[in-house]
């Protein structure tokens, strides 16, 4: 999942933060007019306040150092007010450890504590449409999983407003949302595909493109069009794609491998 809304949150912790460190020093200041407290979620006392700063500082030291701020945060103030952002800088740090059942377990929590939370609905669904094999005994439950989460993040992502205190422009959070969307709108389509319908996959890579025009989305609908056997349009795209010379080497390896697969395809069912 992509990470820009995280500095959205991070500056909510960190003004909260220096909220809680004006207040320690009002004894100072106690003819000044107290600052306002800021929206969002706020620290409780000066202990929260270096827990939270803590987690903050950990971003930059790795997935292991994350997750114990996280759960020192969690542990010792059970009733704190970013327990959302904690727990979702935890899901995302064992997502990165590989340990993905730990990290649906905590995108799961999430949830619970806020149904609407499009971040942990779309990491979910992510991790679930990734693990999901061909011949796995409960797929469709799985699946319908996936439909479910993923329908309720583009919502979500509807309605979700820009997070207080965010750096974050208007252009930029419309950008980060149509962006999420497409994610949402393209896991749809690979689920679609583990389910063999080949048109929902289609229907899906082609709103992903339309709504974050992306190379990638067009070079998986052209995959999609192919296993759907629709190899003269998986074809088109692949020739508009491989002629553009500003596309992404690695993109460009993976359509070429979709080109041959077409050609393949219809040069077998040609009549001899």
């Amino acid at each position: 999942m992509k990470r820009t809304i995280l500095t959205g949150i991070l500056v909510v912790a960190a003004g909260c933060s220096a909220l809680m460190a004006q207040k320690g020093n009002k004894n100072q200041q106690s003819q000044q007019q107290a600052p306002a407290q800021p929206a969002g979620p706020r620290v409780k006392s000066q202990e929260e306040a270096k827990a939270v700063n803590a987690l903050i500082q950990s971003q930059t030291a790795g997935p292991d150092a994350i997750i114990k701020a996280a759960d020192d945060l969690l542990t010792r103030f059970a009733d704190t007010e970013f327990k959302e952002i904690a727990l979702t800088f935890e899901a995302e740090a064992y997502q990165k450890k590989g340990d993905f059942a730990r990290a649906e377990v905590i995108d799961e929590d999430i949830l619970k504590v806020n149904p609407k939370s499009y971040q942990a609905s779309l990491q979910l669904g992510e991790l679930i449409v990734n693990h999901t094999g061909e011949n796995d005994l409960d797929k469709a439950d799985k699946l319908a999983k996936v439909q479910k989460l993923l329908n309720q993040t583009i919502q979500d992502l509807k309605s979700a407003e820009k997070p207080a205190n965010t750096q974050l422009t208007d252009e930029q959070w419309s950008g980060y949302k149509k962006a999420e969307t497409a994610q949402a709108q393209a896991d749809l389509a690979r689920a679609a595909l583990l389910d063999k319908k080949y048109d929902d996959a289609i229907a899906q890579f082609k709103a992903a493109g339309d709504t974050d025009p992306q190379p990638a989305y067009q070079a998986y609908l052209a995959m999609a069009y192919q296993k759907a056997g629709k190899n003269d349009e998986a074809l088109a795209i692949c020739s508009k794609i491989l002629s553009d010379p500003q596309t992404n080497p690695a993109i460009k390896g993976y359509v070429t491998n979709v080109q041959k697969a077409a050609n393949a395809a219809k040069g077998a069912a040609a009549p001899k």
